[in-house]
């Protein structure tokens, strides 16, 4: 019994201590589908779920709490062959804020071109150095997109190596006849997420990653004024990568991701700092005015 013990120690020090990277919730979802089998549905859910949580995407060593926390929502709209399947899927990416239970945002977005093939029970497998599939590609393409964005939120650059996988994956894709891949299809897809992201033209993007969350919110268990002076300052170097080139999409998915965060952030701010930032964020973000506005009413 004590040897048993001793072994069953071992082996969940050892599972601890390689921890992968994700904590990932996957789910598949196909209303509109009619059909009386919905078991392939359940079967490539477990499928990449396992892919996303059980794969190790980097050298990194993850405690099990330092794990990224992710949602990959797959929504199937159509099933054009027994094999073949359409639909979109929704990415979020959460991170914790310093000392406190609350996550923060920092993606949020649909990919609504998901083309992809699979036979149930089929194996997942995807390699670095090669196109295998479209469906493993888009999860991988997004895992390491995900660890870019967590990685750079703890550490000046800290997610280049991650970025420049996700770019390496893009390119593998340009000769397949799935859609989201090439430059010429959509100036707001897969394509141009990475380039955005990657592009030292538009580094105040990346800055601004770092700037708002390790500078910024961590910083405001201690300091909130401190912390949210932090996030202005973040807000800003968004405003004048918006200035260069309006329209980038990475620059909408950051305040996609933060517009609802920032009205709080803001709420008990003086009222010289909300006006300024309403007015940065009514230049980078026209769309959301009126939700922006608010801040002024609130105390």
């Amino acid at each position: 019994m004590k040897k048993l013990f001793i072994l069953l120690i071992l082996f969940f020090t050892t599972f601890l201590s390689q921890a992968q990277e994700f904590n990932c919730s996957v789910s598949v979802l196909a209303p509109q589908i009619q059909t009386s089998d919905r078991k392939v549905f359940e079967t490539l859910q477990t499928a990449l779920y396992e892919f996303m949580n059980t794969r190790k995407w980097t050298n990194y060593t993850f405690k099990v709490e330092e794990k990224i926390e992710c949602s990959f929502t797959l929504t199937i709209n159509e099933r054009p062959a027994i094999d073949e399947f359409k639909g979109t899927l929704n990415i979020q990416l959460r991170r914790p804020a310093y000392k406190t239970s609350y996550n923060s945002v920092l993606l949020n977005y649909i990919d609504k071109d998901i083309q992809f093939k699979y036979i149930e029970f089929q194996p997942l497998d995807f390699a670095e150095n090669t196109f295998t599939n479209n469906l493993t590609s888009v999860f991988a393409y997004y895992a390491y997109v995900c660890l870019g964005l967590d990685f750079d939120s703890f550490s000046p650059n800290g997610g280049t190596p991650f970025f420049e996988k996700a770019q390496a994956v893009v390119t593998q894709a340009q000769n397949v006849s799935e859609k989201g891949w090439k430059s010429v299809e959509s100036n707001k897809n897969r394509y141009w997420l990475i380039e955005n992201l990657i592009n030292s033209a538009y580094s105040q993007i990346r800055q601004a990653n770092y700037k708002y969350h390790r500078l910024g919110l961590d910083q405001m268990y201690e300091n909130v004024d401190k912390g949210r002076l932090s996030i202005s300052d973040a807000l800003e170097l968004l405003q004048k990568a918006y200035r260069e080139k309006p329209g980038l999409l990475s620059v909408q998915l950051f305040i996609d991701a933060k517009s609802d965060e920032l009205i709080n952030i803001y709420s008990k701010a003086s009222p010289q700092e909300k006006a300024k930032i309403i007015n940065v964020l009514s230049e980078i973000d026209p769309a959301n005015v009126g939700k922006y506005q608010n801040i002024l009413n609130m105390n």
